[in-house]
């Protein structure tokens, strides 16, 4: 596992899929700055995560997500470990 970060759960190589999460908050109703509120964050680090520049979310931010919109643990390997 390559990682920078020991909170950081991603691969060399992986993606996200930030269109799943998008379409996901807009279903909950959810902008950058509301689930920004929800997990402690500016609204700017949640967007820099979503668009992958230089951060990634960390297995804390990441379970805070799955809670908040119910997803499966097949849902959360789509978004954020997709190829």
């Amino acid at each position: 596992m390559v990682v920078s970060n020991p909170d950081t759960v991603r691969q060399g190589g992986e993606k996200m899929n930030k269109e799943l999460l998008r379409s996901v908050m807009v279903l909950y109703g959810d902008t950058n700055k509301t689930l920004a509120a929800y997990l402690g964050l500016s609204e700017q680090s949640v967007s820099n995560k979503i668009n992958e520049n230089g951060t990634e979310f960390r297995k804390g931010e990441i379970a805070k997500i799955k809670e908040r919109y119910n997803l499966t643990s097949d849902q959360v390997d789509r978004i954020f470990f997709a190829d």
